[in-house]
């Protein structure tokens, strides 16, 4: 095979992997139905400058010269490249399929998962390697701060060595266990797409399929599962865990993210981590990228000293911008887990928060509602407030029973003894205007939500509509 036609290829799984594939010689085509809507029209003229035809969604790219189309786990049939793929005989590939494919070639391999901190964790590890001089191959969902710039504004891969493969890989469509990874890194479980006692067999095949794994056992479900039957091939790291090879201590917030203390068995050491994004969670997923690196080969002295220039990934609790002590920030929280990681560091500091929250689907927000109510109505303070506007819909055959106001109506029973409000907005307009007329000095704006980069856009537009209001 040397052509592939990617359907959703300005999708945050779909592009790394069609740049991965293009700096490997194929020929990659696409199409989007974001483009065809002129959503961030910027990615797709720079996925063109890369040399990747970029054609309207409406299957008349799609011909036999392509040996393969690539999909989402979340397409459908009634997608137009669906049909004429199957009109054609064209083989039809799962993103997942393709990258384990080229994933499992490498002769070393690193898997990263779990629940929530994926992609930071991968971020992190790229870092170190390449800090290190290894040269990684890294396939992520989220653009690397560290490495983006204006020849490369969209760096969420990087192509380096083919037999140092670096990759995110997801369990909310089951997809993992297509990897068979030398280094399989477990950084959570908790609930997301499926429940948790649903998830314990998926991490498991998983891990087994490993030949050494890296082990939060920080995380109940882990240690409770996957001790026992990885103790002797897994390396493990906890906050306060005096028995695991990498033992956290002297969690400290700092005002642009934390010191820790690392106790290190592995090399009987003690070093202060020092990072640079917030949050205890950070903390975890820079252990875990610590460990994976330690497998390969580099000193945790090194890794550490890598991370205290690491900048971050895309929309994980990035910063934006500041007017009149008014913080905007850009999160991918989207799960009761994230969600939960996100108020607690933003909790670190001082301020009001204006969470902006756009739900990521009708599906996800009535499996996860009890969950993530629960997850703003015990993590907000009074006088905080939670905005939503409607639940984002792409498209395709979908239940909307349960919406962004019915969830909106739900936290202000819930949060009413404690004077937590919500409000709810039928577009994203609307909601802009209640927090530029809301806002004052000291809060922190929060533009929350998963699968829509036009949330950057938003959140940036709401900084320079700030600027001109207060100047």
């Amino acid at each position: 095979m040397n052509s592939f036609f990617f359907c959703g290829i300005g999708g945050s799984g779909m592009l790394p992997l069609a740049m991965i594939m293009k700096s490997r010689g194929f020929n990659i085509s696409g199409s989007d139905r974001s483009n065809d809507q002129g959503r961030t029209p910027e990615k797709f003229n720079w996925l063109q400058q890369q040399g990747i035809e970029i054609v309207p969604q409406d299957g008349k790219g799609l011909t036999t010269d392509f040996d393969a189309l690539i999909v989402s786990s979340a397409v459908e049939d009634s997608i137009p490249e669906v049909k004429v793929a199957k009109e054609k005989n064209i083989p039809i590939l799962k993103r997942a399929e393709l990258l384990a494919r080229i994933f499992n070639e490498s002769k070393t391999s690193i898997a990263i998962a779990g629940t929530s901190g994926k992609s930071t964790t991968t971020g992190m590890l790229a870092w170190i390697l390449t800090c290190a001089e290894k040269n990684p191959t890294v396939m992520n969902g989220a653009n690397f701060l560290n490495f983006v710039s204006q020849e490369a504004p969209f760096a969420s891969a990087i192509t380096g060595d083919k037999n140092l493969f670096v990759s995110e890989c997801d369990e909310s469509d089951g997809s993992i266990i297509l990897y068979h990874p030398e280094i399989a890194v477990l950084n959570n479980i908790a609930l997301d797409h499926k429940p948790v006692d649903e998830l314990i067999p998926i991490f498991r095949q998983y891990l087994s399929q490993s030949k050494k794994q890296v082990l939060n056992l920080s995380n109940p479900a882990i240690s409770q599962n996957f001790l026992e039957e990885f103790r002797d091939t897994a390396l493990t790291f906890g906050i306060e865990s005096p028995h695991t090879a990498i033992n956290i201590t002297n969690y400290t917030p700092t005002q642009a993210g934390s010191t820790s203390i690392l106790h290190n068995s592995l090399e009987n050491t003690v070093c202060t981590l020092t990072l640079h994004v917030p949050g205890k969670h950070n903390v975890e997923n820079a252990t875990s990228a610590i460990c994976a690196a330690y497998l390969c080969g580099v000193p945790i002295d090194k890794s550490v000293e890598a991370l205290d220039s690491f900048k971050g990934v895309a929309r994980r609790l990035e910063n934006i911008g500041n007017i009149n002590n008014i913080n905007i920030i850009d999160d991918f929280a989207h799960n009761p887990d994230k969600i939960k990681a996100t108020i607690s560091s933003l909790k670190e500091h001082k301020g009001r928060l204006i969470i902006y929250f756009q739900m990521h689907g009708f599906g996800p927000l009535k499996l996860m509602k009890k969950e993530l109510k629960g997850a703003f109505l015990e993590g907000l303070d009074p006088n905080d407030i939670l905005i939503m506007p409607e639940v984002l819909y792409l498209g395709g055959t979908v239940s909307k029973d349960y919406a962004a106001h019915d969830f909106i109506n739900e936290i202000n029973v819930g949060g009413a003894t404690r004077n937590i409000r919500g409000e709810w907005f039928e577009t994203r307009e609307e909601g802009g205007d209640f927090i530029l007329e809301t806002a004052r000095s000291g809060d922190r704006i929060i533009i929350m939500g998963a699968r829509d980069d036009t949330l950057t856009s938003f959140a940036k537009s709401l900084l320079e509509k700030l600027k001109q209001k207060l100047s």
